[in-house]
């Protein structure tokens, strides 16, 4: 891809990068806008002439000429950021108007290619004849054009065109075709799975050792050197560079590079060490240091085994591609790493950065250069895999990871698997070069980088989902979360999930109900899904709860301090106790259960991330209940009995007020019932002896685990887990059935599975909320029993809809609600912004969990879940 070419002659494939610019240089008239047409497609060319009409209405006012270039560089800049081929038509003919081009084709690191149209005089003469806004270019316009043309054409490859192609006449020119190449750096068709390793320096013994540890069958020639390596189950290998030198058997590392690479079992990236070894076999001066004169003297012994083996390293070297994009996008390897705006493109700054790195033009202590960290600022979708910088231990540092672990320098050598993200490395046999400096970390704070930007949130954004798609969030629902999380929530490496909202069934037609389990089964079997899953709706504080196998496991990981071994907040993201011991308290209780159950092991975490209800809900309603709840009950209690008896002493006196009376009698009798519904839920909490006395906790999904999220897990799956947690606590029956004693912290979720396309199903589901609610519970949550799900249209399910009990409801719209006048008014409920928060807060969750799991940066992670805060501060009816 970096070489040039000419075609002249016979019709030839006119080959151009998938990325590059595409400059078309021809006289006026010359055919180059029918060219464009013709092989590119409208919005990837730009005009001259159409930026001329945009800032003139004149696309042939040759005035506008300066402002309308303007324009052309400008939409051309932005077109080549955005990883665009571009084409821009125009006559070109002149050095300094390719020039500017040529510059920016640099500025972002593409390859410019010329395409000329180099027609006769008479065809371009003919051309503009026949168009009538073009018989100002007479034939001494044409003959100017050619003779630039004529002067420059030796000179455009100098001028820095990396491929050149001539068509000479109007014959060239029709049978021409475009065929565009895949970058040499473009492998994302190639998705794994990899085992990425890092910097080896000649050390060929613990290379052999690190790919037998990943299970790699060695092959060796006759006399017993590995000559390639595969993996039983395909996977790739890919080799960060610096292969050679200081180490041993340099000439040994690159026969088995060279080996794997040519039978298709490796792919590899070079080195700056690599770079200087390919100039000298070039026969180029080079600096003889850093281990190179080892790798010299080991080279001229194996050249007199075997002869050919220098001209196939040069061969070899010379080969190697700057950096790969693997994966679909998702995996960048290269040698010293490689920003974002480098990913894919083509350029000697390209190339220098993959291959050394950026420099602050500062020397250290020990005579090095300070090297520009990056990292520290990359905000990339793609994971950048590199090597060149020794340190103890490969870490993450804002989804980059270095994996030069200094295995000439006593270290070790490190592989990572990719997807997977597991590191494997193998100790070094020995030391076989002193380092000139010791080894250390450059990941500042540990994995996670550099602290949270405040550029990460502010502003109008739109999060990416795999759920989704883009999820846009208001400048001004941004400011608002970022008021909660900068004062009230706990640290954002304990925040890994908000728990979404959920919308409601849709309102019932049943007399007497504003919401009711018919509607809940109609939806979902409109939708498609058979099988849906009742779940016991607690009244009680929804809480996200991260718990850690020991206080040390939540230090170090979660930066969890004060010996608590995890955390507990709100749907808000604050802590839900004042009281770190009380927390403390709860979580050991929590994480005794979970060993009790033994899904450390089964699950192979020492963390879990669980949604969750805590009860009662007097523990966070305290002031809610009091101030509003129990105003209107004790008004009610105050009033309303002075009122009846006035009017019952009125009606014994013979005066009519039986309709008033009726009237205040109902009110009174709406007025206990509300007083009853939430004063189910005032519970006393904790006492002197015991501050978590009457606490209960009721678990009803494990979201994530180590590595993994289990979010998407089908709830009869996710509940089974449950219920041995709260068996395991001493707490119900835990077999999910209509009993249940809750004796220990953790209570069950009952729950009824019911077949939606069945009748009989649908009865039992209905009579099962109708004694829920009977006895005082809040209703149900009604839930795919898949989980996951989406329509047959590929649109996303509700994850869940809450079907809400008669009574409760009265706390929720007040006493009188259920006289028919109100809920006739009632029922006129706007339910549709409702049910997009609850999708868009649901896949905002799932996209956190999905980067957590998936080991990406903290601010990758928290980018979600400071949205779906965001998203709760869109207007909309709380009582929903």
């Amino acid at each position: 891809m970096t070489g040039t070419s000419t075609t002249t002659g016979a019709p030839a494939p006119l080959a151009v990068p998938d990325l590059c610019l595409v400059v078309l240089v021809g006289a006026t008239g010359s055919g180059k806008s029918t060219f464009a047409a013709r092989h590119f497609k409208p919005t990837e060319t730009i005009s001259s002439d159409f930026c001329r009409g945009l800032v003139s209405d004149d696309e042939n006012d040759q005035s506008a000429g300066k402002d309308a270039f303007d324009v052309l560089h400008y939409i051309v800049g932005k077109r080549l950021a955005a990883g665009r081929l571009t084409v821009v038509d125009a006559t070109n003919v002149q050095p300094e108007a390719r020039q500017s081009l040529v510059a920016l084709a640099r500025e972002y690191d593409v390859l410019p290619v010329a395409i000329v149209l180099d027609m006769p005089e008479e065809v371009c003469a003919e051309r503009n004849a026949a168009r009538p806004e073009r018989a100002g270019a007479g034939l001494r316009v044409i003959q100017r054009h050619r003779r630039e043309l004529r002067r420059s054409l030796k000179h455009l490859e100098r001028e820095g065109f990396r491929r050149v192609h001539v068509l000479r006449d109007t014959a060239q020119a029709d049978a021409a075709e475009i065929v565009r190449e895949r970058r040499f750096n473009d492998l994302r068709h190639l998705t794994g799975p990899f085992d990425i390793v890092g910097d080896i320096h000649g050390c060929r013994s613990e290379l052999e050792s690190l790919l037998t540890a990943l299970g790699y069958a060695l092959v060796r020639d006759e006399a017993g050197r590995p000559v390639d390596a595969a993996h039983p189950e395909g996977r790739t290998l890919v080799f960060v560079g610096d292969l050679v030198d200081r180490g041993p058997d340099s000439p040994g590392v690159l026969r088995l590079a060279m080996g794997m690479v040519a039978a298709g079992h490796a792919l590899c990236v070079p080195g700056n060490h690599e770079n200087k070894l390919g100039r000298w076999l070039n026969g180029r001066q080079v600096n003889v240091a850093h281990g190179f004169a080892e790798t010299i003297e080991q080279l001229e012994r194996e050249e007199q085994r075997d002869p050919a083996f220098r001209e196939r390293a040069r061969t070899f070297v010379d080969a190697l591609v700057s950096h790969y994009v693997l994966d679909g996008g998702r995996l960048v390897v290269c040698h010293a790493g490689l920003p974002e705006k480098y990913h894919g493109r083509n350029s000697g700054r390209v190339r220098a950065h993959a291959l050394y790195g950026d420099t602050t033009g500062e020397t250290d202590e020990f005579g090095l250069p300070v090297r520009y960290p990056w990292a520290e600022d990359y905000r990339g979708r793609a994971a950048v895999v590199y090597g060149h910088t020794p340190a103890p231990a490969a870490t993450w540092l804002n989804n980059t990871i270095c994996l030069d672990t200094g295995a000439v320098f006593g270290g070790k050598l490190t592989a990572l698997r990719w997807p997977e993200r597991e590191l494997v490395d193998v100790p070094a046999e020995q030391v076989w070069y002193e380092p000139v400096r010791p080894l250390a970390s450059e990941a500042p704070g540990g994995a996670d980088g550099r602290p949270l930007d405040l550029g990460d949130v502010t502003g109008r954004r739109v999060v990416e989902t795999r759920h989704l798609g883009p999820v846009a969030v208001k400048e001004e629902n941004a400011a608002a979360a970022l008021e909660v999380m900068s004062r009230f929530a706990v640290d954002p490496q304990q925040l890994l999930h908000l728990p979404p909202t959920m919308a409601p069934c849709a309102t019932s037609a049943e007399e007497g109900y504003l919401e009711h389990p018919a509607e809940a089964f109609a939806a979902y079997r409109a939708d498609g899904v058979r099988q849906v899953i009742c779940e016991e709706k607690h009244m009680g504080s929804r809480a996200a709860v991260l718990v850690c196998r020991d206080a040390d496991v939540a230090r170090e990981r979660f930066a969890v301090t004060g010996g608590v071994p995890g955390t507990v907040h709100t749907r808000t993201g604050r802590p839900f106790f004042d009281d770190a011991a009380l927390t403390a308290r709860i979580l050991e209780r929590l994480g005794r259960a979970v060993e009790e159950a033994g899904l450390w092991e089964e699950l192979g975490t020492d963390w879990l991330l669980l949604d969750a209800e805590l009860m009662p809900w007097s523990l966070k309603a305290t002031g809610l209940l009091r101030h509003q709840y129990a105003a209107v009950g004790a008004a009610s209690r105050t009033v309303l009995p002075a009122a009846l008896a006035a009017l019952e002493s009125a009606a014994a006196r013979g005066v009519d007020v039986s309709g008033l009376l009726g009237r205040q009698r109902e009110r009174a009798e709406d007025a206990a019932a509300f007083t009853e519904a939430y004063g189910r839920y005032c519970a006393p909490v904790g006492d002197d002896a015991d501050p978590a006395a009457g606490i209960r906790m009721a678990p009803f999904q494990i979201l994530a685990a180590q590595g993994r999220s289990l979010a998407t897990l089908p709830h009869d799956e996710q509940l089974a887990l449950i219920d041995r947690l709260v068996a395991a606590d001493g707490g119900g029956d835990g077999d999910g059935g209509e009993g249940g004693d809750v004796r220990g912290l953790l209570a069950p979720t009952r729950r009824l599975v019911v077949d939606t396309e069945d009748e009989a199903s649908v009865a039992e589901g209905t009579r099962w909320w109708l004694e829920l609610t009977a006895a005082g519970g809040e209703g149900m949550v009604v839930k795919p029993l898949g989980a996951h799900v989406r329509r047959p249209d590929g649109r996303l399910v509700q994850p869940g809809v809450k079907c809400r009990g008669r009574e409760y409801l009265r706390i929720v719209y007040g006493p009188e609600y259920t006289r028919p006048d109100n809920l006739a008014r009632l029922r006129v409920r706007h339910l549709g912004h409702k049910r997009s928060l609850a999708l868009r807060e649901y896949a905002l969750g799932l996209e956190a969990l999905d980067r957590l799991a998936e080991g990406e940066p903290l601010w990758r992670v928290h980018e979600a879940v400071f949205a779906v805060l965001a998203l709760e501060s869109e207007s909309v009816d709380p009582r929903l």
